[in-house]
């Protein structure tokens, strides 16, 4: 998963790797299998309230995460509809999963308003950078950190929901990422808008072609 960052805005649209326009790659059926255990997730966890099984759910979504882009760079694999699909699941997983939660009360939902806000704050952006020609930033590392921290608290904190050792251990390291991701996802939000204001102070405006 990728947030856009602040940087310079002479590069604020850098040259992206070459992608093709296959649909049917490796990567891209790791990313809908993805985006098709949502649905399976939220079963799992609000109708049959099996942590546990969530939990592999879970994990399942993160190794498949951490693969797609991996063999997008392993076979040249990398696509047009890939960048799209996964970006969209991670997204999807950061509002989804902590919504979630809170119907199950694992986290209270001010932390829950907080996370959802940033990106509801984060997509207003869109139309000020587009006003100046700008479609995207450059990538922002506290973003990425941020988000890692946020999709590893969540498997911890469901093993924490489990009885016994495994959820007394669990339970605190779940917390722990989770309140560092909550941290950084909203450093990188004023780091974005501060970029964005930038960006608007010192780029005319966007001549439309008629």
């Amino acid at each position: 998963m990728t947030d856009p960052a602040p940087g310079d805005p002479a590069v604020a649209t850098p040259q992206s790797p070459e992608r093709s326009d296959a649909i049917w790659t490796v990567p891209n059926a790791l990313s809908l299998l993805r985006l098709l255990l949502i649905p399976v997730f939220i079963w799992l966890l609000l109708v049959e309230e099996s942590a546990g099984w969530a939990f592999v759910v879970l994990f399942v979504s993160g190794v498949t995460d951490w693969l797609d882009g991996k063999l997008a760079r392993w076979l040249g694999q990398s696509s047009k509809l890939g960048a799209l699909l996964d970006p969209a699941a991670d997204r999807l997983y950061v509002i989804i999963i902590p919504i979630c939660f809170g119907i199950r009360e694992f986290v209270p939902w001010w932390l829950i308003g907080l996370i959802i806000g940033r990106d509801v704050l984060l997509f207003a952006t869109a139309p000020l950078l587009r006003s100046r020609g700008v479609t995207a930033l450059p990538t922002l590392y506290v973003g990425k950190a941020a988000t890692f921290a946020l999709m590893s608290a969540f498997p911890w904190l469901l093993a924490g929901q489990i009885d016994g050792l495994v959820g007394d251990i669990t339970f605190p390291i779940g917390w722990a990422f989770l309140l560092w991701g909550v941290g950084l996802y909203l450093w990188s939000l004023v780091l974005y808008w501060i970029q964005t204001v930038s960006v608007i102070r010192q780029m005319p405006p966007a001549t439309v072609a008629g």
